[in-house]
């Protein structure tokens, strides 16, 4: 059958419901992934999309098995593709990798054979010739529990209700990207970015040792658009970042002055990282920064500038790159 284009809805940043409402929200793991959405006929095909809308199902080879999984009823499902790293936690890096060969299937397969993914299934949207985007959230869930969708590649892991505080602090503790909290009565919105979904990121923050910048354009121009940032590891300042947000207009045109007075035309980093049009500078000035995770050579992931240490002197920064990370 013709199945119906579903665009994915989308979580709001935001925080915790309160605690009086704590019973009316339902908790799943924020993962580190491709969002899909998944059409299966019925007919033994399958079609997985984008949150874009691109089909992209040659790119996971691994995953065509699933057009099997529930016979001959049509389904329309949602989810994310990860790949997992040695621990057992989604790498976006890893999965990188595996992103944009849907149309290389020879290279796809190759890749699916040493970096693997695995599809986490969360929402049902169409079932049987029926559209489900008007049940609530929990009769939602039970349709798709029961529909028992369990392979080598693909699962569908349960949502906690209620205990969202105890939900958070496990992500954190387990070095999970963070958490979606869903109302338990809410409709599922296609496309929309709703209020009745919300996301929380876990965060991390570090000191770093600024080595260079990066000029701003536009308004920016004369400031600087990104600070270029290291931390020290085996004696060497090792590059983890640039970082580009965060800032308030006097906080940037403060920090350019700044930099202007630490020039210098010698890297600081070893080894010189790929940077064109970078500027240098002696790595004196110590800042705190927010980030998500680490990637495999230990660069931050979505760093943002959070404040100039200026009580701590370079040699006696806490900027330390951890030892599984580089």
């Amino acid at each position: 059958m013709t199945l119906p284009l579903i665009p994915p809805m989308l979580a709001t940043p935001g925080t915790l419901p309160s605690p009086a409402a704590d019973a009316r929200w339902a908790y799943e793991t924020k993962q580190d992934g491709q969002r899909v959405v998944v059409y299966l006929p019925g007919d033994g095909g399958i079609v997985l999309r984008a949150r874009s809308g691109h089909e992209i199902t040659g790119a996971y080879p691994e995953l065509l098995p699933l057009a099997g999984a529930l016979g001959g009823t049509p389904a329309v499902l949602d989810g994310e593709v990860l790949a997992l790293d040695e621990q057992g936690r989604a790498s976006f890096q890893l999965l990188q990798s595996r992103m944009g060969l849907a149309h290389a299937p020879g290279r796809a397969a190759r890749r699916a054979a040493a970096v693997p993914v695995h599809l986490i299934l969360f929402d049902v949207m169409h079932l049987g010739g029926r559209s489900l985007l008007r049940l609530p959230y929990t009769r939602r869930r039970e349709e798709l529990q029961g529909l028992g969708l369990a392979g080598p590649s693909w699962s569908t892991p349960a949502a906690l209700v209620g205990h969202g505080a105890e939900a958070l602090r496990a992500t954190r503790e387990h070095g999970l990207e963070g958490l979606v909290c869903k109302r338990l009565d809410s409709v599922y919105e296609p496309g929309v970015r709703s209020r009745a979904w919300i996301k929380i990121r876990n965060m991390r923050s570090e000191d770093v040792l600024i080595g260079g910048w990066l000029p701003g354009r536009g308004r920016l121009t004369g400031l600087p658009g990104a600070v270029l940032v290291g931390q020290r590891a085996a004696g060497r300042l090792r590059y983890v970042g640039g970082v580009g947000t965060g800032w308030s207009e006097d906080e940037r045109t403060e920090l350019a002055g700044l930099l202007r007075a630490a020039a210098t035309d010698v890297c600081p980093f070893d080894p010189v990282p790929a940077v064109p049009g970078a500027h240098w500078v002696v790595p004196r000035l110590v800042g705190e920064v927010r980030y998500s995770t680490r990637t495999r050579d230990g660069r931050l992931r979505q760093p943002s500038w959070l404040r100039l240490r200026p009580d701590l002197a370079p040699e006696e920064s806490a900027a330390d790159i951890p030892d599984d990370a580089v």
